[in-house]
Formats: C-alpha cells, structure tokens, sequence
C-alpha cells in the first residue's frame, strides 16, 4: 500500500498489517492534526509516487491519488469516492476556518485543472454510487462503473433481545456540509431526543448548540461496537447532509432502523421512501422535522426483514464480485489475466 500519510494506529486491522510505503508529507511532525492544511503540496507529492513497477494499480481516492506515476502498459483502476468536493463543490467547507477557505478559493481553479488532467492517466473508473458517476461525467468527461460501497451486514444486524427507544440519532462527521445542526435544532425545538456520534472541527460547536435544549446528546467519537449499539436502540435515523453514496443508512437498515434523510445524492439510491426511510426537500431544520413527523404517523420501518434485506442489496459479496469484474476488464485491455 502506498498512501501520502499514514498515522500508525488509525487503520484497521488488515490495512496496519500491509506493508505501508509512505511520502514525504508523512514524516512530518504530528500531521495528523493538520493534513488538510497540505492540501496544496498533495498534487506535487503524489506525482512522484513512481509506481511503475506495478502492473496493476488500484487507486482509491476522494481527493489526489488518482494522480501517482504509472507504467503506460500497467491498468490503473480507480475506486473514485468523488472529485475533489471541496474544489468542484463545496469550495472552502472543508472546516479549515477563515483563511484555509480563502486558500481554497484561490487554489481552486488550479486544483480544478490538475484534476481534470490526471483522469487522463486512468484506464477505468469505479464510482461509489450513480450518484458520483454522474459527477465523474461532469467533471473529468469519463464514464464510470458504478460499484457500491459494501455495508458489512455480518457485522451490523439486529438484535431481538432489545427494543427501539424513544430517540433519534444522528452518525456523521462533524464538518460544516454534514449540517448536523438541522438534527439538533429539529429535534431541540420538537421536544425530540436526540444522540449525535461522532467528531471533526464542528463537535465543539455542535455541543454548544445542543446545550440550549434538553434531550440532546453529542456522545462525540464511539467504538464500531457502541455504534451498532446505538443503531439498534434508536427510533430511529436522521440524515440531513447530502452524502455522495453514504453507507450510515445502509447500517442503520441492517440493524432494524428506518431513516429520515434529505433527498438528494445518494439517499436517493440508498433510502426507499415510505419503505425504509423517508425522504424530505428543502434543507432546512423545520423540514427535517417535518419528515419526522411524517415518519412517525405513517409507522415507518416497522417490517425489521425488509430492512435488513434491502441493506443486503449492498453487501459485500456483491461489492467483491462488481470489483472484480472491473479490474478484469482493465488487465484484458492490457492483455493480461486476474488469475484470483
């Protein structure tokens, strides 16, 4: 594996135990507090990522590794969580403050343009959702493959012997375009009880907001286990950012509950309105509450089966074999053969 930062300790399992080939920006003092702030230097340092030795090249990237050397007679394939959201999207919300979102802004055309150009150097895109196809389409002029991101339904399931709770819960990274305040001030103003997991630059923020009501809970950062947990207790979900694909729901339907999520992006592939979830427009605190109670009339999510057989449609068979099949077809434009 060769990745641009490594930060020992932060991967699972499988990846800590790989073999981990790390650039420059890696041996920096503590840059795992402030990666973000290197963006500019990314694109340089990648392009001298030589991976000419490797005749099969698998780059996963949402922002720049895309952009590694490769021989021309190798196959790249590329798992492309999206563009870069933060230059052909949301310029500046990436949580940096005032003079990381100038820097954005200056940058962005620039960071447009390098983009743009080292599509070039990929034999076939992957896209997490048809969603991040479309803007793959859009933003480099290349048709993508779409492939879902796999939810372990091994891992998340329901538990019978415990039943759903009176609050809602919200699972997100805690970052300016995840609008987590909609959940909280929906449910604050509601008389709604509510637990937020999770952590990024807003928690703190997120925490002074939710201090105005009574019945909300920012947990901050939990284990996989404690998650799950939570998914299996709450009443149910609330999504109100807009997710490229975004597996939270897929989760929370593995372990029995029902979603309320704007409708846009990737809930729109993920959640099945009426059936596992609901879906509501216009992005706003007093819409998400709105949903909520339509959510609440209408009994969604009582059929716990149908829930877990629909996050099943996104299990991680079906990713390996879509995967798979991909690569095949990249290694045959190269006359090679994938023999695992």
């Amino acid at each position: 594996m060769h990745t641009l930062i490594h930060v020992k300790g932060k991967g699972d399992a499988v990846i800590e135990g790989m073999r981990i080939r790390e650039s420059v920006l890696s041996r920096l003092p503590g840059v795992g507090g402030y990666y973000r702030w290197l963006l500019p230097f990314m694109p340089a340092v990648v392009g001298r990522m030589d991976l000419r030795d490797y005749e099969l090249v698998l780059s996963l990237s949402h922002c720049v590794a895309k952009g590694v050397r490769v021989d021309p007679r190798a196959a790249h394939v590329c798992y492309c969580f999206t563009p870069m959201r933060y230059v052909w999207v949301d310029v500046g919300d990436e949580g940096r403050g005032g003079v990381g979102e100038w820097g954005l802004r200056i940058l962005a055309p620039w960071l447009r343009a390098w983009d743009r150009g080292t599509a070039a150097g990929v034999d076939q895109f992957m896209a997490n959702s048809a969603n991040v196809a479309r803007r793959i389409m859009s933003c480099y002029g290349r048709e993508a493959e779409v492939v879902y991101s796999p939810v372990d339904t091994e891992f998340y399931t329901p538990d019978c012997t415990v039943g759903r709770e009176d609050w809602y819960l919200v699972v997100s990274a805690l970052t300016p375009y995840k609008r987590v305040e909609d959940a909280v001030i929906a449910c604050g103003e509601t008389g709604r009880k509510l637990k937020v997991i999770g952590s990024g630059p807003g928690l703190e923020g997120i925490r002074k907001l939710a201090g105005g009501y009574s019945g909300i809970d920012v947990l901050g950062w939990r284990t996989d286990e404690e998650v799950r947990e939570a998914y299996r207790r709450c009443r149910g979900l609330l999504m109100p950012q807009e997710e490229d694909f975004g597996l939270v729901p897929l989760e929370a339907n593995a372990c029995g509950a029902a979603v309320v999520a704007y409708g846009a992006g990737g809930a729109l592939e993920t959640v099945v309105d009426g059936v596992t979830g609901v879906l509501y427009s216009g992005q706003n605190s007093e819409n998400l509450a709105k949903a909520i109670v339509r959510f609440e009339v209408g009994g969604i999510g009582g059929d716990v089966g149908k829930l877990v057989a629909w996050s099943g449609r996104f299990g991680v068979e079906k990713f390996r074999g879509g995967y798979g099949e991909v690569v095949r077809e990249a290694l045959a434009l190269k006359g090679r053969n994938l023999w695992c």
